[in-house]
């Protein structure tokens, strides 16, 4: 009987470690406002975000551009599609760190991490220098 508990308890223990492992933020997510949706994807062996679409996509009929960007060449490419977060890597604990992310709104780029907090939901900062100063969001995935 005792075998069998023993059992029970590390199947049990075995199964909650790999349900930990399946918190995954690829897929599509938006933000607090609902202004945007973001893919996070595989871009080589770390992770990256994209802009999939936008609440209001267009500025005077035109798919709105990146305006704000402090290089000028780089001004007249699309919001949509836009890869805005690069780097980041598997820190443990269901968090991503070590990546950098674009604010098109007003042309600044951060370090950022990234950090799973339940199945479909993750704490995203932004930060400059130490991350306890910076600013915050909470994205939903989308199904």
């Amino acid at each position: 009987m005792k075998k069998h508990l023993l059992t029970l308890v590390m199947l049990m223990l075995f199964t909650s470690g790999a349900w930990a492992q399946k918190l995954s933020p690829l897929g599509v997510w938006t933000n607090e406002e609902g202004k945007a949706q973001f893919e996070i994807y595989k871009c080589g062996d770390k992770l990256c975000g994209k802009i999939v679409s936008l609440k209001e996509p267009l500025r005077n009929g035109k798919p709105k551009m990146d305006d704000n960007n402090p290089e000028k060449k780089l001004r007249s490419r699309p919001l949509i599609g836009m890869r805005f977060m690069d780097g980041f890597e598997y820190d443990g604990d269901n968090k991503w760190d070590d990546g950098t992310i674009y604010d098109p709104e007003s042309g600044k780029t951060y370090s950022c991490y990234m950090k799973m907090t339940g199945n479909n939901k993750m704490e995203v900062k932004g930060y400059i220098g130490i991350s306890l100063i910076g600013r915050t969001q909470y994205w939903t995935r989308v199904n």
